[in-house]
C-alpha cells in the first residue's frame, strides 16, 4: 500500500487505502510511519512491513495489527455514564441510611437501659430510705374497744386512768 523509494514516499493509488493514507516518518530517524484516516471496521487486518535497501541489505519484516473499533456515540456514554453513577449513588444512600438507623437505634436502647438502670437504683434506694425510715418510727398504738365491760366504764368516767380505778 505505501514504499518510499529514492527518498520520496510512494502511495498507491489502487486499494481501500487510497486516498485517506499519509506519511509520516523520517528516514533519517529510521522511522516508516504512516497514518491511516477515517478507518472503518472492514479495515481490520494484519500489515507486514518489509524494509529492503538494494541491492546489499534486506531487514527483517515486522508485522502489525490493526483493530478498528465500532466509535459508540457520546450520548450512550453520557446515558450509560449517569446510569452507573445514578446507581452507585443509590447504593451510597442506602448504606448511610442503614447505619444512621442502626445507629440511632443502639442509642436509644442504651437510653432506654440507661433509664431502666436509674429506675431500679431509685427503687433501691427508695427502698432502703423506707427501711430506714421504719426503724425510725415510733412505735404504733392499737386501742380496741372492749364490750363486755363496758358498765363499768361508765362509772369511772372518760378520764380516768386505770389506776385510779383500783
Amino acid at each position: 500500500i505505501f514504499h518510499f523509494a529514492k527518498g520520496q514516499p510512494y502511495i498507491d493509488d489502487v486499494g481501500s487505502f487510497k486516498e485517506r493514507m499519509e506519511w509520516a516518518g523520517n528516514p533519517r530517524r529510521r522511522d516508516g510511519s504512516i497514518v491511516i484516516h477515517s478507518l472503518e471496521p472492514g479495515d481490520n487486518g494484519t500489515f507486514t512491513c518489509d524494509v529492503k535497501n538494494p541491492p546489499d541489505i534486506v531487514g527483517k519484516s515486522s508485522q502489525v495489527t490493526l483493530y478498528v473499533l465500532e466509535k459508540v456515540p457520546t450520548r450512550y456514554g453520557v446515558v450509560l455514564g449517569s446510569v452507573i453513577g445514578g446507581v452507585l449513588l443509590l447504593v451510597a444512600v442506602l448504606v448511610a441510611l442503614g447505619y444512621a438507623t442502626r445507629y440511632c437505634w443502639l442509642r436509644r436502647q442504651a437510653a432506654l437501659q440507661r433509664r431502666l438502670s436509674a429506675m431500679e437504683k431509685g427503687k433501691l434506694q427508695r427502698s432502703a430510705k423506707d427501711g430506714s425510715k421504719r426503724s425510725r418510727q415510733a412505735p404504733v398504738l392499737y386501742a380496741m374497744l372492749d364490750h363486755g365491760r363496758g358498765a363499768k366504764k361508765a362509772k369511772g368516767g372518760a378520764g380516768e386512768s386505770r389506776k385510779d380505778k383500783k
